[in-house]
């Protein structure tokens, strides 16, 4: 793969970006268990990140594909899950990013944007409702209609990491 420097024109990238050519062929295949119905139609109407949309309280929806309903006893005892979706109108090609606020190019990895070579998003949020294959959520990210990858219990005893960080995104006083 070539590393391509943004085209001041390219549509959908910004200036100090960098895409690459991706694969001819895919390496491995999904199933989508289920859709996510949220309020957010577009991108920049979207929460930043899951901490801010559970900060709003805006409760969303899980909808598991029937097919799947048996999966789903005795996740109403957990009081919170981690989300696993696929972000499918997501750019793919970008190595390097320009964060809205940022001052200079990121790379790919360094940051949580949805723009990935495999758009995979994780988010940890409150479980509020279950009501046969629909969970009511507060904590999600994404736009309406993302197709949901996995459903798992968040455990606080092995899942949490109080002393983690990354220095390269501390806020500047």
């Amino acid at each position: 793969m070539t590393a391509n420097a943004a085209q001041p024109n390219e549509p959908g990238i910004r200036p100090g970006e960098v895409s690459v050519t991706l694969p001819a062929q895919y390496d491995a295949s999904l199933y989508f268990i289920g859709r996510i119905r949220t309020p957010w139609k577009e991108r920049k109407d979207c929460p930043k990140n899951a901490r801010a949309s559970r900060e709003s309280g805006v409760v969303c929806t899980i909808e598991v594909d029937p097919r799947w309903g048996q999966a789903l006893p005795g996740v109403e005892t957990c009081s919170h899950l981690i989300v696993l979706y696929w972000m499918d109108r997501a750019r793919r090609d970008l190595v390097v990013q320009m964060p809205t606020r940022a001052e200079a190019g990121r790379s790919t990895f360094s940051v949580r944007s949805p723009v990935r070579p495999n758009p995979i998003a994780l988010s940890v949020v409150e479980l509020r409702k279950v009501e046969g294959n629909r969970l009511e959520v507060v904590g999600l990210d994404c736009l309406d209609g993302t197709p949901l990858l996995d459903i798992k219990p968040y455990f606080a005893t092995t899942d949490a990491i109080p002393d983690a960080r990354a220095v390269s995104h501390a806020r500047k006083g």
